[in-house]
């Protein structure tokens, strides 16, 4: 049976008022019944619309790709080198976090719990993920830089990845305008941009294998698919035990 139209109009007033609690006054004092309260509807009809308070930290994290996405638009549109566009992806999600900041830790400390729907890495968080994902897929399908095949299809999970730690580091930022992380940012991009341009000599061929293995073995996802895909030196030491 479809929503009616208040019903949907209830959700989206619940939802609004819940992201700006979060934003306001932090992950510990928006409760399920707060939220109930300051939106005029009974707690029985919030749990309704949202299960639980995962539930609406869920759509807080849409909220701030929603805006990271947007910041990040003129960049990924301009084209350019894979630092520049990186650099400027990277600085973007400063900006769009910035409203949290002063609650960040709240939040942080609610999605590395072991389980946690708030996880990054959790089902849960499958639309707010594949939201900040997509950007790293634009950035590498967009620049000038040559990225070599055998790193191109892993890179935007690796940058993703980097981006998670940026926002940690991030939580931690008292410098003012957050000066340290956005330093972070802007080596971080020019070091990539290196890595990637030398990932092209022959010569280290074998290294960046070895950190797509290594990637690729430790991820979330590895767990659901035991075999994996060993890469070239992967199976070339297999076949040597076997010999």
């Amino acid at each position: 049976m479809s929503a009616t139209p208040k019903s949907e109009r209830t959700r989206a007033h619940l939802r609004d008022v819940a992201v700006r609690m979060l934003r306001d006054v932090g992950y510990e004092r928006t409760t399920m019944r707060a939220v109930a309260a300051e939106a005029g509807v009974s707690t029985g009809n919030a749990y309704y619309h949202f299960p639980s308070k995962d539930a609406l930290v869920q759509e807080l994290y849409l909220e701030v790709q929603r805006e990271h996405a947007e910041r990040a638009a003129p960049v990924l549109a301009a084209g350019g080198a894979l630092a520049d566009r990186l650099r400027g992806v990277w600085g973007a999600s400063v900006d769009a976090f910035a409203p949290f900041h002063a609650f960040g830790g709240e939040f942080v400390s609610v999605a590395i719990r072991p389980g946690s729907d708030a996880s990054p890495f959790s089902a849960a968080s499958a639309g707010s993920r594949d939201l900040s994902r997509a950007l790293f897929d634009e950035v590498v399908a967009g620049t000038s830089t040559r990225v070599p095949e055998r790193l191109r299809a892993q890179l935007p999970e690796l940058l993703w990845l980097a981006q998670l730690g940026i926002t940690l580091y991030w939580v931690h930022d008292t410098s003012p305008g957050f000066a340290r992380t956005r330093r972070l940012v802007d080596g971080g991009a020019a070091l990539v941009g290196s890595l990637v341009r030398l990932a092209r000599l022959p010569v280290a061929r074998g290294v960046v294998d070895d950190v797509l293995r290594l990637v690729r073995s430790v991820h979330p996802a590895a767990e659901a698919s035991p075999a994996s895909d060993e890469g070239p030196r992967g199976r070339e030491t297999a076949a040597q035990g076997d010999a």
